[in-house]
């Protein structure tokens, strides 16, 4: 079974729904599912080094690149690389990859449950 989560918010917006969201992922991971992560709009911030949590945040780029090493695709929307995130046209870090829309529908189609956040 697999299970695809689109990512849409800035990543330290003073909620928990982002680092609810890899907590998430994680846990279907452990149960055995194929986890695809999807980076848009803001939240495209959680795959650059130069994003930094705030003082009292979980660090969710470091959650993000564990999900990586354990063999999680994240592909994270190329458009909105130079569009979206408070550190507009900053690279992503190494192991997401930079994707296209085409990309991401592919991965819907392909998918059994997809969850956003």
């Amino acid at each position: 079974m697999k299970a695809l989560f689109v990512f849409n918010r800035n990543p330290y917006d003073g909620t928990d729904v982002t680092w609810n969201g890899l907590r998430l992922a994680e846990q279907l991971l452990n149960a055995g599912l194929e986890v695809n992560i999807f980076l848009m709009n803001d939240s495209v911030d959680l795959a650059r080094d130069i994003a930094r949590p705030p003082e009292g945040y979980f660090d969710l780029g470091e959650m993000l690149k564990e999900l990586i090493h354990k063999n999680v695709p994240v592909k994270v929307c190329g458009t909105c690389k130079a569009r979206c995130g408070i550190h507009k046209g900053e690279p992503y870090f190494k192991g997401a990859q930079e994707a296209r829309m085409t990309e991401l529908a592919q991965w819907i189609k392909e998918t059994d449950k997809v969850i956003s956040f």
